[in-house]
């Protein structure tokens, strides 16, 4: 082939390139375009994911502590607020919450019903569409692709569960002393008394209970309190006492409760800390026959001292946890082994409390009483 000829097809060749990059470049550019925009897509449906997913939870929070449903409204519109989408907040109209109730059927899926009288829930719907508050999410090429809006919407539902509650109590021999710590009994009482109604740790935690059980009763969900108690196998003062036992099953009337404190509280109460035997008690109650198959479980366990009797009671608080079982600890008195019922909370997932005076050991039940268990439930 001459030089010439050669010259010709090379010349060809660059005009075919040319004539294809010419082509498939605009192809190029709206596939790269259409790839940005539909990651940006999936980042806004995910924020707004999130963003619905906080307002419901938040919103159901605040109905569970404030029980008004006015003040639920305003904090999902709060939490909506703080979270961005496609760097925008998402901002809530009146339309887009509300607050019913959940009921759970026997597949254990929840079933939620706007408007009810006795509200458990909070329904979020978080738009990002031309009709709603915030308006639609802008394409970043909008131009190429002939579409320039995004309108993405979801739905979440935040729901407070029932619980089913074991308090476990200390009736060991110190909760017969003062509440300032040492081995004294309160002016006016001696050993074989009954614990002073006001002065000892026992009138203490009594009074404590009592404000508990006040707190739940005011609440609109449906809590099952059972009482279990734990000191030492003793005779003392004429009265036999056992190691633990479960004084009562889950009720729905709170009157029973306070009937067996009572009935505790009206002799002296004796013998030694057997925390784990206590927590083993607490399971069978949250266990047994009484028990919801779809409430929540936890046990309230409280103490003045240190364990002293029996296993260690963290092998108690794994088995609780196997079986879904949160324990909240509250220690009270500078008596108290506050280490080791940290350890017992946080191996079941709870918290722990600890308390030097009556007024926060009061404080703190009717803390535990207002933090009902939100979920979200769609």
């Amino acid at each position: 082939m001459s030089n010439h000829n050669r010259h010709v097809s090379a010349r060809h060749r660059r005009g075919a390139m040319m004539v294809l990059i010419a082509i498939c470049l605009p192809l190029l550019i709206i596939m790269a375009a259409f790839a940005v925009d539909v990651a940006w897509m999936q980042l806004a449906r995910t924020e707004l994911r999130t963003a619905t997913d906080s307002a419901a939870r938040a919103g159901a929070k605040e109905l569970s502590l404030k029980q008004n449903e006015s003040a639920a409204r305003t904090k999902a519109k709060d939490a909506a607020a703080r979270n961005l989408i496609a760097g925008e907040p998402l901002v809530l109209a009146d339309a887009d919450i509300e607050v019913g109730r959940s009921t759970q059927a026997g597949t254990g899926r929840f079933k939620f019903t706007p408007g009810s009288a006795t509200p458990n829930a909070v329904r979020i719907t978080g738009k990002r569409t031309s009709g709603s508050q915030s308006g639609p999410v802008d394409l970043l090429f909008a131009g190429v692709l002939g579409v320039d809006k995004f309108e993405p919407s979801d739905v979440a539902t935040s729901t407070q569960l029932d619980r089913d509650i074991c308090l476990v109590v200390d009736r060991s021999g110190s909760m017969m002393w003062t509440l300032t710590g040492g081995s004294n009994f309160p002016t006016g009482t001696q050993a074989c008394d009954p614990p002073h109604p006001t002065l000892s740790r026992w009138g203490a935690l009594a009074t404590s209970l009592e404000a508990f059980l006040t707190a739940l009763s005011a609440t609109l969900q449906d809590e099952r309190v059972g009482l279990a108690s734990y000191s030492s196998n003793k005779t003392e003062c004429g009265n036999q006492y056992k190691i633990s036992e479960i004084n009562s099953d889950l009720v729905s009337d709170y009157d029973a409760i306070r009937a067996e404190m009572a009935k505790i509280g009206s002799k002296p109460v004796k013998g030694s800390t057997a925390i784990s035997a206590g927590i083993d008690e607490g399971i069978q109650v949250l266990t047994g026959s009484q028990a919801r198959p779809f409430a929540v479980k936890t046990m309230v366990l409280m103490t003045d001292g240190i364990h002293n009797l029996g296993p260690e009671p963290i092998i108690s608080a794994r088995n609780a946890a196997a079986k879904d079982i949160v324990i909240y600890t509250i220690t009270f008195s500078d008596d108290a082994d506050i280490a080791r019922m940290k350890a017992v909370a946080e191996a079941t997932g709870g918290k722990h409390f600890h308390a030097d005076s009556q007024s926060e050991l009061t404080a703190i039940f009717k803390e535990i009483a207002a933090t009902l268990p939100v979920m979200l439930t769609e």
